[in-house]
């Protein structure tokens, strides 16, 4: 896979752990990561101006999650904040891959999230080809997007 990302712009969110993100063992839930890393790709949606309305309206596309995959390395506490960063890697194909970095305050890492993803055109019930182009049209901060 060809990537573009290089010249892309750092997105980084901060999300407090909240108390129904625990587990019956006082740490965070598995699931609780993966809401983490789909707030954090919304927000990096948003800063870099993509509206999804807009893409709907627009190109009569939508964006689909294919695949993730969480990687734990140290767990997440009561009261913890973690900083979650998302990088976009573009191919020539129909799907992108979002690697994300969960980081405590002090830098520890504590998971590595990565999703593939497409965009369905909403009519044909089909991924559409190069949706990097799709993005580029509609962000206003493309380069928070790797674009």
């Amino acid at each position: 896979m060809t990537t573009r990302s290089e010249t892309a712009e750092a997105f980084r969110i901060t999300i407090a752990v909240r108390s129904d993100d625990l587990d019956v063992n006082g740490h965070v839930r598995g699931p609780a990561y993966l809401a983490y890393g789909d707030h954090a790709r919304w927000a990096c949606l948003a800063a870099a101006g993509v509206d999804p309305e807009r893409l709907r309206a627009r190109h009569d596309v939508g964006p689909v999650n294919l695949e993730t995959t969480v990687r734990f390395h140290r767990e997440l506490r009561p009261l913890d904040q973690v900083e979650v960063t998302c990088a976009f890697r573009w191919g020539d194909g129909k799907t992108s891959r979002v690697v994300q970095e969960l980081r405590t305050p002090d830098g520890t890492l504590v998971a590595e999230v990565e999703s593939v993803s497409g965009l369905l055109d909403l009519t044909r019930r089909r991924l559409v080809a190069d949706p990097a182009r799709y993005w580029r049209d509609m962000a206003t901060h493309p380069r928070l997007l790797g674009l």
